[in-house]
């Protein structure tokens, strides 16, 4: 039988069968953060739009911190792509996370690195949130980060979702991206832990 060697573990080496490798392929479409790569047609690098779009979110919110969060959103999306050797489409790649054939790369990992990056910045007048969709159907939970003008919350923000279609950022204001059912992250984990304390 035919065998990958992974190092899931570190320093450990892990034997997949055929046939496993087989499973998560069939796996696709429940492998996470499921939905088909979106097109965002862009008439330039996307960074101008994105910093029109931070600027949108109301009075308040800096121009020079809207266009420095704008590129570096573009910026640290290039990076993690490099990083998660992201060569396929995301339900592929989110199949080779779960199988330890890449390091990372699963949608929460995206918004996880996005956030940390743009907070490190110490915008003034701008903030970072998570959200989450909750999967429905054959649909499993997605992920992503919100950048939000300081104080509104995630609901009035921008999603930046370099997931969506395989290292390519995606951005839209949360009331546009009608794909998913954004909810605030602590809303969801808080919600899920209640069950999980009922059923306990």
């Amino acid at each position: 039988m035919v065998s990958v060697v992974t190092s899931i573990e570190k320093g450990t080496g892990r034997m997949i069968s055929k046939r496993h490798l087989l499973m998560g392929l069939f796996a696709l479409p429940l492998a996470a953060c499921g939905s088909s790569p979106e097109k965002r047609v862009l008439k330039s690098d996307g960074v101008g739009e994105l910093t029109t779009a931070i600027l949108g979110m109301g009075p308040g919110v800096d121009a020079e911190e809207a266009a420095r969060a704008a590129e570096l959103a573009f910026a640290h999306t290039r990076t993690l792509a490099a990083e998660y050797q992201i060569t396929d489409p995301p339900l592929v790649h989110n199949t080779k996370v779960n199988l330890g054939l890449k390091p990372r790369g699963l949608c929460w990992h995206w918004a996880e690195d996005m956030e940390k990056r743009l907070d490190a910045e110490g915008f003034q007048t701008l903030e970072m949130n998570r959200a989450i969709a909750e999967g429905r159907g054959l649909r499993i939970d997605h992920s992503t980060a919100i950048i939000s003008r300081r104080g509104d919350g995630f609901a009035k923000g921008v999603v930046l979702d370099p997931w969506r279609n395989g290292g390519v950022l995606f951005f839209a204001p949360v009331a546009d991206d009608t794909r998913y059912a954004w909810e605030a992250r602590e809303v969801v984990l808080g919600r899920r832990a209640d069950l999980a304390a009922v059923a306990g």
